[in-house]
């Protein structure tokens, strides 16, 4: 399935016509995280701005994870598994656990399960239509999928907000 351009947002062919919007907004996002973090090294991903903060490969390693509990929600119209809340539990919480268990990988480890994560996403979104967009989740009434997929790029885009707020503070050392 061929990429709309990150900077159309209307009609993307294989989708219907609401769901072809939903790629364009989250494929918008994810190209603007892609600018925002090209070239970082480790040490940079790994960098914490302060005891409190998050570092930006936890961050990436968030936006992922979100997106992988959205699948769950939405395509498996299910919760999320007790091994699966445990495999994703620190980058869906981030703060202390992340800050410990979220370092020690290239940034080719963050961009390979972000792309693994939207490829699947972009397949099961092919395999929907715009009536199953707009219905509630069963297992989250309050929601509908529309919503599920516009927090999903709105999560992406504050995270990448604040990856853009770190990087040119990234101590000059850190880029080794």
């Amino acid at each position: 399935m061929t990429q709309p351009s990150p900077l159309t947002i209307g009609s993307t062919p294989g989708y219907s016509p609401t769901i072809g919007h939903v790629v364009g907004i989250l494929t918008y996002a994810r190209s603007t995280t892609l600018a925002a973090v090209a070239g970082l090294s480790m040490a940079q991903l790994d960098h914490l701005q302060d005891a409190a903060s998050n570092s930006i490969g936890a961050l990436l390693a968030h936006i992922a994870a979100v997106e992988q509990s959205y699948q769950i929600l939405t395509f498996e119209d299910r919760l999320p598994s007790p091994d699966e809340n445990v495999r994703l539990a620190a980058a869906l919480a981030l703060g202390a656990e992340g800050r410990r268990t979220l370092r020690g990988q290239p940034l080719d480890h963050y961009l390979d399960e972000l792309a693994i994560v939207r490829r699947r996403t972009l397949e099961l979104l092919a395999s929907r239509d715009d009536e199953w967009l707009n219905a509630a989740v069963r297992v989250a009434p309050r929601i509908n999928a529309h919503w599920a997929w516009f927090h999903v790029a709105e999560d992406e885009v504050s995270h990448r907000g604040q990856i853009r707020w770190l990087r040119p503070r990234l101590p000059k050392d850190a880029d080794t």
